[in-house]
C-alpha cells in the first residue's frame, strides 16, 4: 500500500518536504501554488479533492492539516474497518502525531507512532485497547499478516479483553500466541474441542479450516493465517463467477477457508484474462504470473497435459503455478478439473529464521 504525505500551507509543506526524506518510500503531495522543484508531487485540485482520490486508490494517509479537513473530506469515502487505509494527521508544527481512521487492521496506530519517534512528537492513539496495554485481536492478525473472519466481532472479542473475561485461544503454530502470554483472561488451549470444553466468555481460533458452525457461535473469531496458495488454469473467456465457485467447490471439499488464500498464480499466456483478473482483483489476491519455462522445470505429480501443452506449450497449469508461488511449499490439492477451470493448491513455505529477522 502506498503511502501519501500531503499538506496544505507553506509550513505544512515544509514538514511534508521533511517527513518525505525521512519516508523514503512516501510520496508526498502538495498544492500547485506551493511549488518548488524537488521530488514532490503537486496538484492543482483542492486537498477536498485530492484526499479522497488518494485514498480511494488504497493510499495510507498522513495529513498536515486540521482534524476537520481530513475528516470532512473522507466521511463520505468511508467503507469498512477491513478495507480503509490508515489515516493518521498531524498538525503543521509537528507536535501532535493523531491516529485518525483504520488504527489497527490498516495500521494507523502503528504509523502514528513511527511518524511521532522520527518528527520527536507527541503520539495521540485513543482505541481502548492501546490504551490499557493490550494487544487487539484485530492488532495481533495485522502483525501476523491473518485475515479476520467474521469482522464484526472484532468489538466482541476486544470487549472481552478490556474486561479480563476469559478467551480460549487455539493457535497451534504459536501465530500470535506471544502477544498474549501476559493478557489476564487469554488460555491458550491445545484445539477446537478442547477450546468448547472450557467456559470461556470467548473463543479465537488460529485456522485455515473451515469451520461449518461459525455462523451460530457468536462468541467466536476465526484469525485465518494467508498462505494458502491457487494455481489457475482455464479456457479463453472464462467468467469470473465460474472461476469463482469452482475455487469456493474445491476449497470446501478440502475444508479449507477461502479467507486463508494469499495469492493465485497462473502462466503468463493467462495474465490478461478478464474473468480471472475480476477474481483476483473481486478478492483482493496478487497475482503472480510465469513462464512455461519457469512452469516446465516443476516436478508435478499429474501426468503431463495434452490441451495445456497444445493452448500454452506447458506440461501443466495449475500445479507448478501453485508450487512456484508457495516458494517450495507443499502441495495440498492436486489438479481438480471443474468446467472450463483447473485448480491446485499450495501452501507458502513458512519463512526460515534469518527471512523472518530472527537471525
Amino acid at each position: 500500500m502506498t503511502l501519501a504525505i500531503c499538506a496544505i500551507t507553506a509550513r505544512g509543506a515544509a514538514l511534508a518536504r521533511r517527513l518525505g526524506d525521512l519516508l523514503p518510500k512516501a510520496e508526498v503531495w502538495l498544492p500547485e501554488k506551493l511549488r518548488a522543484d524537488d521530488q514532490c508531487r503537486y496538484s492543482p485540485a483542492g486537498m477536498t479533492e485530492l484526499l479522497p482520490q488518494l485514498f480511494s486508490r488504497d493510499h495510507s494517509l498522513i495529513c498536515i492539516m486540521a482534524t476537520g479537513i481530513v475528516v470532512r473530506s473522507l466521511a463520505p469515502q468511508l467503507q469498512s474497518k477491513a478495507s480503509d487505509p490508515a489515516v493518521v494527521v498531524l498538525d503543521e508544527a509537528g507536535h501532535f502525531a493523531i491516529s485518525l481512521l483504520s488504527g489497527h487492521l490498516g495500521g494507523a496506530n502503528a504509523l502514528t507512532r513511527q511518524v511521532a519517534a522520527l518528527l520527536g512528537a507527541t503520539p495521540v492513539i485513543t482505541t481502548a485497547t492501546d490504551v490499557n496495554n493490550l494487544c487487539a485481536w484485530d492488532e495481533a492478525a495485522r502483525l501476523a499478516n491473518l485475515a479476520v473472519e467474521p469482522l464484526e466481532r472484532i468489538r466482541t472479542l476486544n470487549s472481552l479483553l478490556l474486561q479480563g473475561e476469559k478467551i480460549a485461544l487455539v493457535d497451534h503454530e504459536r501465530l500470535i500466541a506471544a502477544q498474549f502470554t501476559t493478557t489476564p483472561g487469554v488460555e491458550l488451549v491445545a484445539n477446537f474441542s478442547a477450546a468448547s470444553q472450557v467456559d470461556a466468555a470467548g473463543r479465537v481460533f488460529v485456522t485455515e479450516r473451515l469451520i461449518p458452525e461459525l455462523a451460530t457461535q457468536k462468541d467466536l473469531l476465526l484469525l485465518r493465517p494467508r498462505r494458502l496458495v491457487l494455481g489457475i488454469g482455464c479456457n479463453r473467456h472464462t467468467s469470473k463467477k465460474e472461476i469463482a465457485q469452482a475455487v469456493e467447490d474445491v476449497l470446501k471439499r478440502a475444508w479449507l477457508a477461502r479467507k486463508a488464500v494469499g495469492r493465485i498464480a497462473t502462466i503468463v499466456e493467462k495474465g490478461d484474462e478478464a474473468g480471472l483478473l475480476a477474481f483476483a482483483a473481486e478478492s483482493d489476491l496478487p497475482l503472480l504470473t510465469y513462464s512455461r519455462e519457469e512452469l516446465n522445470r516443476i516436478p508435478c505429480p499429474s501426468p503431463p497435459s495434452a490441451p495445456a501443452l497444445a493452448a500454452v506449450g506447458a506440461f501443466g497449469v495449475c500445479e507448478p503455478a501453485a508450487l512456484l508461488a508457495a516458494g517450495g511449499g507443499p502441495l495440498l490439492i492436486p489438479k481438480q478439473k471443474c468446467g472450463q477451470v483447473t485448480i491446485a493448491v499450495a501452501r507458502l513455505r513458512p519463512p526460515t529464521p534469518c527471512e523472518d529477522g530472527q537471525a
